[in-house]
């Protein structure tokens, strides 16, 4: 599989359609407000980016870009809320460290966070030779599931994926489960989210239903979305860079070969990779982005500089500490490994 055009294109006239930006670092917090509305603390801890509203409930009835009065992602009309559990890192004594992330290539500067795509035509075919129809007020989904524990479990979610980073261009390959050796950059997350709308519901009980992947192939390949989910919106995808370099001596790992990494909610083998999107721009400014033949930068957007970006935080609403080493992980959960073993 390979992905390597965030690189290659930058090179090129920009003409494409795709939108590329960074978002820095809003919280780490043990909330989810979509699969777990109204719980403090939530079962495991998220990072979480976007627009300053990001609360415990997030009402849908409510104007999330309206009572925003920041975000930590580059564009500024974009108030969307973008997360992911976190990572960390079982020493071989068995504590646990939280693994921070870094800016992804370009993004110099930008505190943590994660790299977020929007994209109007596939993967191997640049120049806008389609439409998508943006995300509606309201809207949310999510991607993955966080008790898989197999390859075929994953499997389900056409592109849940690991890379280790060899140096901070590397794209590939791509793998479902955590890497078994140490990884000089870092190890890159990417979660995609299906493509296809059944045009009616902004949510639904599982936040996946309303969704599908397209009939055959992938969003990249161009395959047709599915009678049922006829509308095809952008392909919304995250790439999370784990600072996993300062955990890379093998001596500290465990005595029996197997990973040291493990999601927060105790997944040592990384099937259970997964992602939550509500959807926050301003008025109609996706939709005008995605009208446009926009390459990273888009003349129908507002950008603002890394500085405000970082600026754009939130306190806290759980008051645990995550930062120092603990015996168990942030709501006591503890690593469960199919083991495998470093060769």
């Amino acid at each position: 599989m390979k992905w390597t055009f965030p690189i290659v294109l930058a090179l090129c006239a920009p003409t494409y359609s795709l939108l590329r930006f960074s978002c820095a670092q809003l919280v780490i917090d043990r909330l989810d407000p979509l699969v777990t509305p109204g719980m403090a603390p939530s079962p495991h801890l998220h990072q979480i980016l976007g627009g300053n509203s990001f609360n415990i409930t997030m009402d849908p009835e409510k104007d999330m870009p309206g009572e925003s009065t920041c975000t930590s992602c580059s564009f500024s009309e974009d108030f969307s809320n973008y997360w992911t559990a976190t990572l960390y890192f079982k020493a071989k004594n068995g504590t646990y460290k939280r693994v921070t992330q870094k800016p992804n290539v370009g993004f110099d500067g930008v505190n943590g966070g994660m790299t977020v795509y929007y994209m109007q035509d596939g993967l191997y075919n640049f120049n806008q030779v389609s439409k998508v129809t943006a995300f509606k007020p309201g809207f949310r989904m999510f991607v993955g599931d966080l008790n898989a524990k197999t390859k075929e479990q994953a499997e389900r979610f056409r592109q849940l994926t690991f890379t280790c980073l060899q140096n901070p261009s590397t794209r590939d390959p791509q793998i479902l489960d955590f890497p078994s050796g140490p990884c000089p950059e870092g190890i890159m997350t990417a979660v995609r989210f299906p493509t296809c709308w059944d045009g009616k519901n902004l949510d639904s009980p599982d936040h996946m239903a309303h969704m599908s992947y397209p009939e055959t192939g992938t969003f990249e390949s161009g395959g047709p979305c599915p009678a049922t989910h006829p509308v095809r919106v952008p392909q919304l995808f995250y790439e999370v860079i784990w600072d996993t370099a300062p955990f890379n001596n093998k001596d500290d790992w465990p005595e029996d070969g197997s990973q040291p990494f493990v999601w927060s909610f105790g997944d040592a083998t990384g099937y259970g990779n997964h992602g939550d999107y509500l959807f926050g721009w301003k008025d109609d400014a996706l939709q005008r982005a995605m009208d446009s033949p926009c390459y990273v930068d888009c003349p129908t957007l507002k950008r603002q500089d890394v500085a405000a970006q970082n600026k754009c935080t939130v306190e806290r609403k759980v008051n645990e500490d995550i930062d120092g080493w603990a015996d168990a992980l942030p709501g006591g959960h503890q690593a469960s490994y199919v083991k495998k073993r470093w060769t």
